[in-house]
């Protein structure tokens, strides 16, 4: 272990301490926290350039990936960005304001709702987008590529468990 790796620190005053515990989680969970954290921030820099947050991006990034004529249900976009739909709400209002996506009845069931992009809304996330993936790529770039490979097998593999 690098001396300089602050989780590895953490362990040894823990075995210090309390021997009768095993800190070893920590290796792994304690990394992947701080990693998150460090992570996070990289990326609300690249939404905050577009004036996005977060919440935002993912709305966007979610009607954008469903293709033409890019819309989804109210539900549909909670369920697939992990929000309650007042949530949901409570981002749409924003982005609808900002003239992004427009509510309006789906063709063919008047009764039926459906939120979608409108010119502007593509034509941002469009451009976040890009900038988003030349980011992670950067933040990717310190890994050798079969390190990358390998991490997103793992990653992969623990979290459809997780999920489950």
């Amino acid at each position: 272990m690098d001396p300089s790796d602050r989780v590895a620190r953490i362990q040894a005053e823990w075995r210090r301490e309390r021997p009768d515990l095993d800190p070893e989680p920590q290796g792994v969970i304690g990394r992947i926290h701080r990693l998150a954290a460090h992570l996070t921030v990289e990326l609300e820099r690249v939404y905050a350039e577009h004036g996005l947050g977060e919440g935002e991006f993912d709305v966007l990034a979610t009607l954008r990936r469903a293709g033409a004529p890019f819309e989804r249900a109210p539900g549909e976009l909670a369920e697939h960005t992990m929000v309650t739909t007042g949530a949901m709400s409570k981002r749409l209002d924003r982005l609808e304001a900002a003239g992004l996506v427009e509510r309006r009845a789906a063709e063919g069931d008047g009764r039926r709702r459906v939120v979608a992009l409108t010119a502007a809304g593509r034509e941002l996330i469009d451009a976040a987008f890009a900038d988003h993936m030349a980011n992670e790529a950067g933040l990717l770039a310190e890994l050798p590529a079969a390190d990358r490979r390998a991490l997103e097998r793992i990653l992969s593999a623990w979290l459809v468990r997780v999920e489950d």
